[in-house]
């Protein structure tokens, strides 16, 4: 009996991109577009007629706002939502707004191009419209939907200050990481040890989100940059379409960017960042592997776990996909399987451990 195909309504004030979108999904075997719509009136009419399994979502929207509309969606019938986003300021920014409000993931607009750009993102498209078809969608909340909402309770700092400085909480994350990653450092200390993070995000938009988290972390939030030294009560995200690595120089960490070819697919790759920190960290480093597609980090968390790290993976039921950490788990790099409003906790909780006999590993 042939699988049932993934159905997509794909809403768009262009023409162009609703053509393009049902050109590039009609194109899949296991997916079809069952409607198009101009803007969002027009899709909550079709919403209810042809039950799609996934809807794509222009950011900027006539007559009624693309964040409106989406925050609405998520209230009041809650369904997987890949954003279409332009790669400008005010694009990423609306994009940041939109994962919030529940959007599982998005794709970028090409600035130039348009057809042949969105053409060669067939497959990146494709693999997103598959991961948001079994992707874990829940209502909005109060505080999913407002930014200033209060976060996850803080933890304590540190009894040992020589941890923040010694130990480093290397992460990496895809689909459903940018809500993730928030929940973990929100309640980081301010002496936190160096987190190092990797999440799958193209050029243009990690400087938002590093600025969005910034702005509610008690930690400091930023991209990276290469040959800085990576100190502790600070959060680095690899910018996007480079990779970030963990190096040292004398006895200080340094973050190192690259722009070596993308692994697994992708540029920044987790891979590449667990594998410089199991070089670099060793039993100095806790991991961290949080939602997203694919195999990213698995065989870079089971390097890190053979040179000394302790790592951890969120569990299925509070992953968005869960495909990166049933890889890792798989893999055998895996110390403990944490859902994600324990993850910090736990983290901070294994830390406290170093250097007590009973925990020296």
């Amino acid at each position: 009996m042939t699988a049932a195909k993934i159905k997509v309504l794909c809403v768009d004030d262009s023409a162009l991109i609703r053509s393009l979108m049902t050109e590039i999904i009609n194109s899949q075997p296991d997916m079809e577009v069952v409607g198009t719509a101009p803007d969002p009136l027009v899709a909550r009419d079709l919403i209810k007629r042809l039950n799609p399994d996934v809807l794509t979502l222009d950011v900027e929207m006539p007559r009624m706002d693309g964040l409106d509309f989406l925050e609405r969606l998520m209230r009041l019938r809650p369904m997987p939502v890949l954003m279409v986003s332009s790669l400008t300021e005010r694009g990423s920014e609306i994009t940041m707004r939109a994962l919030e409000l529940g959007a599982v993931d998005f794709v970028t607009k090409p600035k130039l191009g348009i057809r042949d750009g969105l053409i060669e993102y067939t497959d990146t498209i494709a693999d997103k419209l598959r991961a948001a078809s079994r992707a874990r969608v829940r209502a909005a909340t109060p505080s999913s939907a407002a930014p200033s909402a209060t976060g996850p309770a803080p933890v304590p700092m540190l009894r040992s200050p020589l941890l923040s400085t010694e130990k480093l909480i290397i992460l990496g994350a895809s689909t459903g990481g940018t809500e993730a990653i928030k929940e973990f450092l929100m309640p980081l200390p301010p002496d936190s040890p160096a987190v190092l993070i990797v999440q799958h995000m193209p050029a243009g938009f990690t400087k938002s989100f590093a600025q969005r988290l910034d702005g509610l972390c008690r930690i400091t939030v930023k991209e990276a940059v290469h040959g800085e030294r990576v100190l502790p009560g600070h959060a680095y995200i690899a910018p996007g379409d480079s990779h970030l690595l963990l190096a040292r120089s004398g006895a200080n960490y340094v973050a190192h960017l690259s722009q070596e070819a993308p692994v697994n697919r992708h540029r920044p790759s987790v891979d590449v960042l667990f594998d410089s920190a199991a070089q670099h960290g060793g039993k100095n480093v806790i991991g961290v592997i949080l939602t997203g597609m694919g195999r990213d980090g698995a065989r870079g968390m089971l390097r890190m776990r053979e040179a000394g790290a302790y790592n951890l993976a969120q569990d299925e039921q509070t992953c968005i996909v869960f495909g990166m950490p049933k890889e890792a788990i798989a893999a055998g790099g895996v110390h403990e399987v944490v859902p994600l409003p324990a993850m910090t906790q736990r983290v901070m909780a294994r830390l406290a451990t170093y250097g007590t006999r009973a925990q020296r590993v």
